[in-house]
């Protein structure tokens, strides 16, 4: 079950025994790790099987950061607007999206970069699954293609090599 973050949500899951789907689009990932916690206590006290945990996050992959981070700008800054007008939040500034890329859930960045961000998520959090959502704001079909090509043959091999490398409580 998808949720957005509210305790409520997470009991939700639980309690109708639906894998927990984070949607995470702001902050620091690490940040839901006492929804997670929260998760699998709830499902204990009602007698459920641990079930698995997964993270839904917006990302582009490029040739390198540079290209990924300015390539990205735009549309990201398109959509939060759309977003925030909806919910009364503030536009979106250059500097909230590169805090994003580098310390929070924004996955843009070459595939190297990208897959050690998504490593340490899924260590952090012990997910059994993340999702990037490559779709965020309006790119070109052709760099869609390509951040979904380098995410498939770069991307998803190294986080593997980075989980099998340090043990986590994601296996």
């Amino acid at each position: 079950m998808g949720v957005g973050g509210s305790p409520q949500s997470v009991v939700r899951a639980a309690r109708h025994g639906f894998p927990l789907m984070l949607a995470i689009i702001g902050g620091d990932p690490r940040r839901f790790a006492p929804y997670v916690t929260l998760y699998h206590e709830t499902l204990a006290k009602l007698g459920r099987p641990a079930l698995p945990v997964g993270v839904h996050s917006p990302g582009y992959v490029g040739s390198s950061d540079a290209e990924a981070r300015e390539t990205y700008w735009p549309g990201y800054r398109e959509l939060m607007g759309r977003i925030g007008r909806e919910r009364g939040w503030p536009p979106v500034a250059r500097e909230q999206y590169e805090r994003e890329v580098a310390s929070g859930s924004l996955y843009v960045g070459s595939a190297e970069t990208v897959a050690r961000k998504i490593a340490a998520t899924v260590q952090a959090l012990g997910l059994a699954r993340f999702q990037m959502k490559y779709s965020s704001g309006p790119l070109r079909h052709e760099l869609l293609l390509g951040s979904i090509e380098r995410y498939g043959r770069e991307v998803i091999p190294a986080v593997r090599q980075l989980l099998a490398a340090e043990p986590s409580q994601a296996r």
